[in-house]
């Protein structure tokens, strides 16, 4: 056998060494998913946060240096604000003149107990004995303490139940459309309007200075879509007797809840100074 052969055969082989290229400073390693960009962020970091003379970092600019960096912006931007305010004052001032917002908070100002009272007081208004309208000074008091005094939210609250009951009872006919729904709306909506046109018209004519104002003409004849709503929810359920005896009673009821009322504060004078005439009462 050849020596050569032998120290072939006795000597281990020496694994190959393989070249790894080695990387240029500006070439990415090709193992690597994403671009580093961390080294380039640090140098615009460092750039960024470059140091004063002392040391340390430069300051940042104060307000003055900035509105005087960009003042036109800034007086326009004063300028929009101090309009806006304007607008939103003028607004407030003149809301008042076509919606009386103020007066329309007092018609609402009540409460669950006021409610339930003064619905009651509607359909079994018999065994009521105290009609007059309590005032504090010159002012009535609030409805959630006088269940006498009109009030918005139940006439309102009513006109809404009253038409979709009307609703309800033309589906229960096959006869239920949005277009004729509207049509039960407006027309509920015109008769009341026709009604404190009526009254006003009447007061006028026999000249009767009266406290009564148009949103308690309002609050009044709204009180009547109570018994209108049960008319029809009775006849829903007991058919033409229900709904007449109902009805029946419900406008009698109206009748004898709104007659002392309305006759107290229609026959009560206006007070010289054109408000409600002075008379104590207590708020509860």
């Amino acid at each position: 056998m050849h020596p050569a052969g032998l120290a072939a055969a006795g000597t281990p082989r020496q694994p190959s060494k393989r070249r790894i290229p080695v990387s240029q400073p500006g070439m990415a390693d090709p193992h690597q998913l994403f671009d580093d960009t961390s080294s380039a962020q640090n140098q615009g970091y460092r750039a960024q946060r470059a140091p004063s003379g002392l040391g340390y970092p430069a300051a940042s600019a104060s307000p003055q240096a900035a509105f005087l960096a960009d003042p036109v912006s800034n007086m326009a931007m004063a300028y929009g604000s101090s309009l806006a305010a304007q607008g939103k004052e003028l607004v407030d001032k003149n809301i008042d003149r076509f919606i009386p917002v103020t007066k329309l908070k007092y018609y609402f100002a009540v409460d669950t107990m006021y409610v339930g009272k003064k619905l009651g007081l509607l359909v079994f208004p018999y065994l009521h004995q105290d009609w007059e309208v309590q005032y504090q000074q010159d002012t009535p008091v609030a409805p959630r303490f006088d269940v006498n005094a009109p009030d918005l939210y139940i006439p309102a609250m009513a006109f809404i139940t009253y038409v979709l009951v009307a609703g309800l009872a033309l589906g229960t006919q096959d006869r239920f459309s949005p277009d004729l729904l509207g049509l039960q709306a407006s027309s509920a909506l015109a008769w009341l309007t026709l009604e404190v046109l009526a009254i006003l018209l009447s007061l006028y004519l026999v000249t009767v200075n009266t406290d009564l104002t148009t949103i308690d003409l309002v609050a009044f004849l709204g009180y009547k879509y109570v018994g209108m709503i049960g008319g029809v929810l009775m006849g829903l359920l007991f058919g033409k007797i229900g709904y007449y005896l109902v009805l029946g009673w419900c406008c009698v009821s109206i009748f004898v809840f709104m007659f002392p009322i309305l006759q107290g504060v229609m026959m009560k004078p206006k007070a010289l100074g054109g408000g409600r005439m002075r008379r104590s009462g207590r708020c509860g």
